[in-house]
C-alpha cells in the first residue's frame, strides 16, 4: 500500500490513502493553526479506533447493541524516558452487557492490527529520490 504525503501550507501535512485525505496540523503553540489533529495524535487514535472496529464487529455478529459501549484510552508515562510506558484501553460496558462476553470482547480488541504492528515493529527505510517536474 502506498500513501502520498503532501505539504498543504503552514504546518499542515496531509496523507492521501485509498481516496481519502487525512489532514494533520500542529497546535497553535507549535506554530500551526490547530485545524486538525497532530500526526502523533492520529497515531495514538488509530490504536483505540482499531480496537473499536474489532469490538464493533464482535457485537454486531452477536446482535449486541454498542450504543452505550465506549473505549477510554489512557496513556501512562514511562518514568525513565518521559515517553509512553503503557497504553491502556478501558472498555466501558453498560450494566446489561452479557457477562459471558466480557473476556471475548477483550480478546477481540487485542486482534487490532495497529497494536500488533507496534508489538512487532517493521523496519523503516527513509531515502530521497529526485523526480522530473
Amino acid at each position: 500500500m502506498d500513501m502520498e504525503i503532501t505539504f498543504t501550507g503552514g504546518k499542515k501535512v496531509d496523507a492521501l490513502v485509498n481516496g481519502f485525505a487525512i489532514k494533520t496540523d500542529q497546535p497553535v503553540s507549535a506554530g500551526g493553526e490547530g485545524s486538525a489533529p497532530a500526526p502523533y495524535e492520529l497515531f495514538l487514535a488509530s490504536i483505540g479506533t482499531c480496537a473499536g472496529i474489532y469490538i464493533l464487529s464482535f457485537c454486531q455478529q452477536r446482535g449486541i447493541s454498542t450504543e452505550n459501549i465506549k473505549i477510554v484510552q489512557k496513556l501512562l508515562p514511562n518514568e525513565t524516558n518521559r515517553g509512553i510506558g503503557t497504553i491502556a484501553l478501558e472498555i466501558q460496558l453498560p450494566e446489561d452487557f452479557p457477562d459471558q462476553y466480557s473476556g471475548a470482547l477483550i480478546r477481540a480488541a487485542e486482534l487490532c492490527a495497529v497494536k500488533k504492528t507496534i508489538q512487532n515493529p517493521p523496519r523503516f527505510e527513509i531515502y530521497t529520490n529526485k523526480i522530473n517536474s
